[in-house]
């Protein structure tokens, strides 16, 4: 079977997974782990694109990835060829260190930019690499506790000022947000549309007209039925189907209606079933889904509710 082409674009946002050939270790020590961040540092300086997160594993690599003008292709290239000579060189090794192509999965950013950065910087923990993420010292955890210094590898600030403009509270809630208990799922990174795309059917869509490729399938699976979702939603007190189903227009209860519209989107229902369960006109549905505003860890919340 020919592999699919690379989705590419400036202002992609990709999770990237390079795994070691036969899964063999690609870091040895912590020179290995600190020659890769290096070599990170220095193609993102060349190439200017964003990085919201990373996690250095002993057989594989985690990077949550945006680019500007310089395609992903390139970018990974650069860095895995350089890593690779590195490592050959000093090990005195040859061939591949890489294990094939590596995995790109393109990310509705508006959604999953959170989720993603949450799973990654757990990847110590499931892999029980670690008993606490701040003794982990090769994912970017730390930089967003601004316990060690940046030294411009990471953006922070973009992810910081979700949680609050004000980054003493930020870094609070962040961290609240990372020990709150709850797990993002594997299923729920990798349940991709074409196994490249992660996002709802509009973000589908919207990526179908702008790169002008064939993408099989549109939505996810309906994983949750629309009344399981509302209980999920009641379970963590976002909201009951009673009070969105009413004409009220009170903050928090529009508030439930775009969070359950943004799920139910998530799982593949669309815009008018959206509606008619919620006994509302298909154009305000139409607005909750596209209302810019981020509810990415209420998102999450619900999601996490609807596991349990």
């Amino acid at each position: 079977m020919a592999r699919k082409p690379r989705i590419e674009f400036e202002g992609a946002l990709y999770h990237i997974i390079a795994r070691g050939n036969q899964r063999q270790d690609i870091f040895r020590g912590r020179e290995d782990f600190t020659k890769y961040l290096d070599l990170l540092s220095r193609y993102k300086e060349r190439y200017s694109f964003f990085l919201y997160a990373y996690a250095l594993m002993t057989n594989h690599v985690h990077l949550l990835l945006e680019t500007t003008q310089t395609p992903l292709s390139k970018i990974l290239q650069g860095l895995q060829q350089s890593y690779t000579s590195y490592f050959n060189r000093k090990y005195s090794t040859v061939g591949h260190l890489f294990q094939g192509r590596y995995k790109a999965i393109l990310c509705n950013k508006d959604e999953y930019l959170l989720t993603l950065i949450k799973y990654i910087h757990l990847n110590p923990l499931r892999a029980k690499a670690t008993k606490t993420l701040e003794d982990y010292l090769w994912t970017s955890h730390s930089a967003y506790l601004m316990e060690v210094q940046n030294s411009g590898l990471l953006d922070t600030d973009f992810v910081l000022q979700m949680f609050s403009q004000k980054k003493s509270t930020a870094i609070r809630r962040y961290r609240d947000f990372m020990s709150d208990g709850s797990i993002v799922e594997k299923e729920e990174i990798y349940k991709t549309v074409d196994q490249r795309l992660l996002g709802d059917e509009t973000f589908v869509e919207m990526i179908k007209g702008k790169v002008g490729l064939e993408i099989a399938g549109t939505t996810r699976i309906r994983q949750y039925s629309l009344e399981r979702i509302a209980r999920a939603m009641e379970s963590v007190d976002e909201a009951f189907l009673s009070d969105m189903r009413s004409n009220s227009k009170s903050r928090n209860v529009v508030q439930g209606r775009k969070l359950f519209s943004r799920v139910a989107r998530d799982f593949g229902y669309q815009n008018l079933e959206i509606a008619k369960f919620l006994k509302k006109d298909p154009s305000a549905v139409t607005r909750y889904v596209t209302d810019k505003v981020s509810m990415q860890c209420l998102v999450h919340k619900v999601m996490t509710a609807l596991r349990d």
